[in-house]
């Protein structure tokens, strides 16, 4: 096996070398900390790429995760690659020539910024152990000197992963004029039990170093590297999956790489180890480590969703939530969390669970990058003033979809219908709403408080890329993220013959919306009635799914006649039928469940 199938990593492209393109700027203090400490002052290091626009609102601010510095991309051809080189840079997720990207070596670092490593002018050597304990609030304030010593008024977005990501919480909370947008990515309102257990042992492993020596290790070498080595061994378990340790490692189990290393390396998965826990202690501070891992532990917006809905209360700007399904560290349930205490505060946020075999390296991997940089990039290109719009017959990719059968008609005539019946400024929630046609057309007319549910992926990615807000779920799961009334309108558009639990969703959708519109293809149409009773084939009602009666996603066939029965049965008054001929682009009032294939019924409780 190469070299690089079992050595690369999250961490291959980050280095000890000096950072070329680091600029450094020192605020005097005294910095009063969260804890109680106090700063003398505080020097930042930080790298920027892409110019300030005139206008001075093009700035988004990149925050790293626990061992990252500022160096997060390529400045040039002749630059080393920056830690997220895969999404920043010209024509990239985060689009340099487009965007002034600010990236500051986080306080309590050991890359330039102030920290352990640092000159403590009380005892005229290194801080060490008496650093004071930081929060990730001391951390963000510090940003906050840098953002207003740049100039820069308000960013267009901050944007973290991880300890970033808990970075960018606290940005919107704290400062919540201060951007346009957060992307929030792979992070937590806190940490869970397991995760804080596997910091604690890595804190341990440094301070029972016997090179530990109280902190104090500058000038003896070589220091605690042991223990940061195994400190990192164990954060790197925990940054994979078992599908993505499995993939890297089951084949060659007992074919280890040759490196040089003082720790076991009789499995592949030892030698990986080994070598990433030897690397870090080339470029990164044991007591940094220690300082940054427990900012991080302390990190906590709430325990319950009434906590976390208060602690969210002061944010105002749109909001990007992304984790990623085999993420154990940071699990999606803890995002959800997040987006619920957002929802519950009306803000205007996107979520996506992105399927992913990588486990909590994923935000920083290439493998799913089409997903969640295409996200970061339709959502700072809304932030920025883009159009924001998407045809209602765009299949996500700017592929106009073909027409597989009478109900797939480009124009999407229930669309336009579904609009007429949405007075000028309604608030609408959209269940199953596709790459956004329908809520691309309202937002094109005028409405603000548009947003939708999605189920597949890839749709919901093409939503955030036009500028609309989704949220990815499971319909028949429910709509608990939601209050009762929450919304003008709920719509249903060409989605019920999909769903499972029918009677849950439209009642569901009954409590959140103050009025429903649920729109369906007709089978008592007379040519599917014909199809049936003179061919004995079964109708290729293609919508939702396949062209054919083994691959579509429709789990039932109904009428009109069908849903107004389910309807007086399950108390749901019906103030408005539309009835459709989509092929001849016409309502049809002459025997609907005869002569229409679509039908629009709105309705209420």
């Amino acid at each position: 096996m190469a070299e690089e199938e079992v050595i690369d990593s999250s961490d291959s492209d980050r280095h000890a070398r000096e950072l070329a393109h680091a600029r450094y700027v020192t605020f005097d203090g005294p910095h009063h900390l969260e804890s109680g400490g106090e700063l003398p002052s505080v020097t930042v290091a930080f790298e920027t790429y892409g110019q300030l626009n005139p206008a001075g609102d093009n700035a988004v601010l990149v925050c790293h995760a626990i061992s990252g510095d500022s160096h997060v991309a390529r400045h040039d051809a002749t630059d080393d690659p920056g830690w997220w080189d895969i999404a920043i840079g010209p024509g990239k997720a985060i689009d340099t020539d487009r965007y002034f990207v600010i990236c500051p070596n986080i306080l309590g670092g050991c890359r330039g910024t102030t920290g352990p490593n640092s000159y403590n002018p009380k005892t005229g050597s290194a801080y060490g152990p008496d650093f004071p304990m930081i929060t990730t609030g001391d951390i963000i304030n510090v940003q906050k000197q840098l953002v207003d010593h740049l100039g820069i008024d308000r960013l267009l977005a901050v944007v973290g992963g991880s300890l970033g990501g808990h970075m960018a919480l606290a940005w919107a909370i704290h400062y919540p004029h201060m951007m346009a947008g957060t992307a929030a990515i792979a992070t937590s309102p806190r940490l869970t039990s397991q995760a804080l257990a596997f910091d604690v042992v890595g804190r341990n492993a440094i301070l029972h170093d016997p090179h530990y020596n109280e902190g104090r290790y500058y000038e003896q070498e070589p220091g605690p590297l042991v223990g940061l080595a195994i400190a990192r061994m164990l954060g790197h378990i925990t940054y994979l999956s078992r599908e993505s340790m499995k993939q890297k490692f089951d084949a060659d189990r007992l074919s280890p790489r040759d490196v040089a290393t003082q720790f076991e390396t009789r499995f592949s998965v030892g030698s990986y180890l080994a070598h990433q826990g030897d690397r870090f202690g080339q470029r990164f501070d044991p007591n940094s480590y220690i300082t940054l891992s427990m900012a991080m532990d302390l990190f906590d917006l709430g325990a319950t969703h009434d906590d976390l809905v208060k602690a969210f209360e002061p944010a105002v700007c749109r909001w990007l939530v992304v984790s990623f399904t085999s993420d154990w560290l940071f699990p999606d349930f803890q995002s959800r969390q997040i987006v619920d205490a957002l929802l519950a505060n009306n803000s205007a946020v996107s979520y996506c669970n992105v399927e992913s075999s990588c486990g909590h390296d994923a935000f920083l991997l290439p493998n799913e990058l089409d997903s969640y940089g295409t996200m970061i990039a339709g959502f700072l290109e809304n932030l920025n003033g883009g159009p924001g719009t998407v045809e209602a017959s765009d299949d996500g990719e700017g592929r106009a979809r073909k027409p597989t059968s009478i109900f797939h008609d480009p124009g999407r005539l229930d669309y336009e219908s579904i609009a007429e019946l949405i007075p000028p400024g309604a608030s609408v929630l959209d269940l199953g709403c596709g790459t956004g046609g329908l809520l691309s057309l309202l937002k094109q007319r005028g409405h603000q408080r548009i947003m939708g549910i999605e189920l597949d992926e890839h749709a919901a990615v093409a939503c955030v890329r036009h500028g609309l807000d989704v949220l990815q779920s499971d319909l028949n799961q429910g709509l608990s993220s939601f209050s009762d009334g929450q919304f003008d309108f709920v719509v249903l558009s060409q989605t019920l013959q999909t769903v499972i639990d029918v009677r849950r969703v439209v009642n569901e959708m009954l409590r959140v919306g103050r009025r429903g519109i649920v729109s369906f293809p007709n089978l008592g149409y007379h040519k599917l009635r014909r199809q049936l009773a003179e061919e004995g084939r079964a109708p290729l009602v293609a919508v939702g799914g396949g062209t054919r009666w083994h691959d579509t996603q429709n789990v039932r066939f109904l009428t009109i006649a069908d849903f107004d029965e389910f309807c007086r049965e399950e108390g749901i008054q019906i103030h408005q039928h539309v009835a459709l001929d989509t092929e001849a682009g016409r309502t049809v009032d002459d025997d609907p469940n005869l002569n229409a294939d679509m039908a629009i019924v709105v309705l209420s409780k």
